[in-house]
């Protein structure tokens, strides 16, 4: 949905919805799934709003709200707010606080690597989430289990593997792949994790803070978050270091990388096509 030319009515059902009045709309971006939006109300608040297709997303701002919701209530990191989500027009949209963004304070990234370690200490019994969500566009599978490898196998690998070869993606995984990944999974308590932390989910505020948006949140192995994080790069080494000095990792973690990079790299093969064959088909030959 993109602004029309009284980009203040298209979105006069959430004004009303939400008890305010619009004083001016403003595009802020968004990607192939939202586009999102500056609301400056009368008063001179500020709102960001994402709009999507509530037909082709059914249940992604709901599923997105809870999880930020989760994420606050660790008071371990900065997280927008979720203010409301409805439909409208077949479209759906979130309502979220809005952050204004600064540049980094000092000791940036030593904080930021304490608060995920903060995070990452908020636990559960099992592994999974209270409902299923999106990573990107695709649905995500978050079934409990007690157990890790059940966990990243069945929830994490084992629809995407399903998904690249419907998408015809010839990926030659041999019958000890499934072994071979499962012993390599270290066995850990379940972490509240981001789900889907690349540089573009991290805001700086402007008190020069960290800030987090765009979950995709589960109780899940934490090193998965790491993982994502050294994937695109974008992070200093110094968060990982302080990460590790307040949350020491498991002996190997470095060598396990391609084993937790390997969900988010399917993932980007089955949204964004085969120019991360290459990177999916190097790391499975390792657990061939």
């Amino acid at each position: 949905m993109s602004a029309s030319n009284d980009p203040i009515m298209d979105f006069k059902y959430i004004a009303e919805q939400n008890s305010f009045e619009i004083a001016t709309v403003d595009e802020l971006g968004g990607g192939d799934i939202n586009e999102v939006f500056l609301i400056t109300t009368t008063k001179a608040e500020k709102f960001v709003v994402k709009v999507n297709d509530a037909k082709e997303f059914p249940g992604m701002f709901q599923s997105e709200m809870e999880g930020l919701q989760t994420l606050a209530q660790t008071g371990c990191i900065k997280i927008p707010k979720p203010i409301h989500t409805g439909e409208f027009d077949d479209k759906a949209y979130l309502l979220l606080e809005y952050v204004p963004t600064g540049k980094q304070g000092n000791d940036f990234w030593e904080n930021f690597g304490s608060q995920m370690a903060c995070l990452h200490q908020h636990t559960a019994k099992e592994f999974g989430f209270n409902k299923d969500n999106y990573v990107g566009s695709l649905p995500q599978k978050n079934s409990w289990s007690e157990d890790p490898v059940e966990f990243y196998i069945t929830c994490r690998l084992a629809p995407q593997l399903k998904l690249a070869e419907e998408n015809k993606y010839d990926l030659g995984i041999s019958k000890y792949f499934i072994r071979n990944v499962s012993e390599n999974i270290p066995d850990e308590p379940p972490s509240l994790i981001h789900g889907d932390l690349w540089n573009g989910n991290l805001l700086i505020t402007s008190k020069g803070e960290p800030c987090l948006i765009d979950p995709a949140v589960a109780y899940a192995p934490r090193e998965m978050d790491l993982a994502m994080m050294k994937l695109f790069g974008g992070f200093d080494h110094r968060l990982f270091s302080a990460y590790n000095e307040a949350f020491p990792l498991e002996r190997g973690f470095e060598e396990r990388l391609p084993l937790w990079q390997l969900y988010y790299l399917l993932v980007h093969l089955n949204i964004f096509g085969k120019g991360y064959l290459n990177q999916v088909n190097n790391i499975i030959r390792r657990y061939n």
